[in-house]
Parts: C-alpha cells; sequence; structure tokens
C-alpha cells in the first residue's frame, strides 16, 4: 500500500497524480493484456470447433467409406454368385447338348450298320445272283 506526504490542503497532488497514472498504466496494461488473452480464447475457440468440424467430416467420411465397402462387396458376392448360376446352367446345356448329340451320333452309327448290313445282303444276293448265271452259263454248253 502506497503511503502520500500530506500537503496544505490534503495529500501532495503530484504524488497523488503520479499514483494514479501509475494504477492507470496498469489498469490499461492488465486489459491490454485480457484483451490479448480473450483474442488468444477466441481464435482457439475458433481452431477447436475447425479441428471438431473436420473430426466430425472425417467420421462421416469414414462411416461413408466403410458403408460402400460393405456394399461393393455384397454387389461382389451378388455378381459371383450370378456368375456361378450362369455357368452352372450352361455347364448343364453343354452336357445336355453333349448327350443329344452323343444319342444323335450313335443313332447315325446304329442305322449306318444297318444300312452296311443291308448292303452287303444286297451285294451277296448279287453275287449269289451272278454265280447262278455262271453255273447256268456251264450247263447251256
Amino acid at each position: 500500500m502506497k503511503k502520500f506526504t500530506t500537503a496544505v490542503n490534503g495529500y501532495n497532488k503530484n504524488e497523488v497524480n503520479e499514483f494514479v497514472s501509475e494504477i492507470i498504466n496498469e489498469y490499461e496494461s492488465v486489459l491490454n493484456k485480457l484483451k490479448a488473452k480473450d483474442q488468444e480464447i477466441a481464435m482457439l475457440k475458433e481452431k477447436a470447433n475447425y479441428y471438431n468440424g473436420m473430426e466430425n467430416s472425417l467420421n462421416k467420411a469414414l462411416l461413408v467409406a466403410e458403408s460402400s465397402s460393405s456394399e461393393m462387396r455384397r454387389v461382389a458376392k451378388e455378381e459371383a454368385n450370378l456368375i456361378i448360376e450362369d455357368a452352372k446352367k450352361n455347364a448343364s446345356r453343354i452336357i445336355n447338348d453333349s448327350l443329344t448329340e452323343a444319342a444323335k451320333t450313335n443313332a447315325e452309327v446304329m442305322a449306318l450298320k444297318k444300312q452296311i448290313k443291308i448292303y452287303k445282303a444286297r451285294i451277296k444276293q448279287t453275287v449269289e445272283e451272278q454265280l447262278i448265271l455262271v453255273e447256268d452259263i456251264d450247263k447251256i454248253d
């Protein structure tokens, strides 16, 4: 606590004025420091809000990426299942077509064997008829 010297009409005006000036200067200095601290607090709050916003955006982006990834996996599995089903159908069709073709070929082979048998029988009959004719020629003389 500051003590002032006394003068005629109270305390010494110069000392009081100097003290008041010191108080004013200190008060202004404290006010300036408070304003600077308030500005720093405001700036830090703004940065905190910015980073919170970024965090929220990143969390949302992460959720979207996870959702997209899950959807892509689901779609890929569905496509794989469709491809497998299509391949099974095609395999069944190919097998059925092959079996049908084999049956046709077998029927053609059987028909050809039958025709060969008939042809052989006709040739045999023709040869026998020719032999009979040759024998009949010998009888004519």
